[in-house]
């Protein structure tokens, strides 16, 4: 038979065997609800990344558009001689999370309040611009959160996969198959001896 164990055809080889075969079924059963729940959260996860990042484009390019308009009203040298006297517009903090005993690092972004710039010729769409900067930051910290965790989701849930269908297709058959093998080979043996006992009996009642 293709693909059966290397073992003799033995009634404590089989016993052996069907013990490791309910191991291997429920090792299959267990890996099978953690696919499962793998799969409902990589969904999960992969909605919430695709409304970040809908909200991070539109977001930047909100914020892009204030960029532009101080640009043209204040020209590029002020802008980036006002940019050098501001401060930091978030506060970021990395924690380590799980799910599903997958660990991956999750973001928790504080904003600052904007600092005023004393620099004369400044416009309005400058601190629009800056506002819409660090929200667009916030999201972006978000977005990356999302993607590392929907990754490394993914990459588990994919492992399982295969393992699930390894068990299910490769090893599992061939623990069952090695088993009918050995079944097919004692209850030969059994026949056999049987019939030699029957032969050894009306050899005797003969003579």
């Amino acid at each position: 038979m293709k693909g059966r164990l290397k073992t003799p055809p033995t009634k404590s080889a089989l016993l052996g065997l069907k013990r490791q075969l309910r191991f291997l079924e429920q090792g299959h059963s267990m890996l099978e609800r953690k696919r499962e729940l793998l799969t409902r959260l990589v969904r999960e996860r992969l909605d919430r990344y695709r409304r970040l990042h809908s909200e991070t484009r539109t977001a930047l390019e909100q914020a892009y558009r204030w960029l532009s308009a101080a640009q043209m009203r204040m020209g590029s040298q002020v802008i980036r001689h006002s940019a050098l006297g501001t401060g930091p517009a978030l506060r970021v903090s990395i924690l380590p999370r799980s799910s599903a005993g997958i660990e991956y690092p999750a973001a928790s972004v504080e904003t600052l309040a904007l600092q005023p710039v004393g620099l004369m010729g400044t416009d309005a769409s400058f601190d629009q611009a800056r506002s819409g900067l660090a929200q667009t930051a916030v999201l972006l910290v978000r977005l990356g959160e999302a993607e590392t965790a929907l990754w490394r989701l993914l990459t588990e849930q994919r492992r399982t996969q295969r393992r699930v269908n390894a068990l299910r297709y490769n090893i599992i058959p061939r623990y069952r198959g090695t088993i009918r093998y050995i079944e097919s080979i004692l209850e030969e043996d059994e026949r056999t001896t049987l019939f030699q006992i029957m032969r050894l009996r009306e050899s005797g009642r003969r003579s």
